[in-house]
């Protein structure tokens, strides 16, 4: 696809490029999928996404594949042996978010349905933004607020409005790409998930 014509904040880097045209913003539906999106985001506060993207592989190796039912058990022991792991971005208050947004994310995948209760928000509806120049990006918006002030309230951390919009942005709930790029022409037909046959 090199003669596409992409967002161009991933232009230029092979494996950037790679992410936009197969997995950002395109909608998606598995929980433990959202759940590992969710994790990655919150490394990437305050850090550049390709930071993140860059070290995805090393993450899932140190956090046994981001799977939230054996994250639960972790301990202080686990937090120590992952703060010396040079491979994964080492901020302990940002690992120890991991470890309470994995119970919170139990509890709730248990009561509701992690993906049920995330698309729930627009009924199953894709948010389509027209983004036409770099003036029209937003990094923030009434819906990733009242999600952020939500999940909050059901005990996630390091989830505020910016990480959460970014959140929305790589699951698809909200849908960036710019009006030329070739992946808003693919994705331009669809308009809404089927939520309610969610678990």
């Amino acid at each position: 696809m090199k003669n596409q014509k992409r967002c161009f904040w991933c232009e230029g880097d092979a494996l950037y490029e790679e992410y936009h045209d197969k997995y950002w913003g395109r909608p998606i539906v598995d929980s433990r999928v959202l759940f590992e999106c969710l994790i990655l985001e919150t490394f990437q506060s305050g850090l550049s996404w390709i930071t993140v993207l860059k070290k995805k592989n090393h993450f899932l190796n140190a956090f046994d594949q981001l799977d939230p039912y054996q994250i639960i058990h972790y301990d202080d022991l686990k937090v120590k042996e992952l703060l010396c792991n040079e491979n994964i971005i080492r901020h302990k208050q940002k690992i120890k978010a991991v470890i309470s947004n994995a119970k919170a994310f139990v509890h709730l995948d248990e009561k509701t349905g992690f993906s049920k209760y995330l698309w729930g928000f627009t009924d199953g509806a894709i948010i389509k933004n027209k983004l036409s120049t770099k003036e029209d990006i937003i990094t923030n918006s009434e819906l990733s607020l009242r999600i952020s002030k939500e999940m909050k309230q059901h005990g996630f951390s390091f989830i505020g409005s910016t990480t959460i919009y970014s959140f929305l942005q790589a699951v698809g709930v909200v849908n960036d790409h710019f009006e030329d790029c070739f992946c808003q022409k693919e994705l331009c037909g669809i308009n809404e998930v089927d939520f309610k046959e969610m678990k």
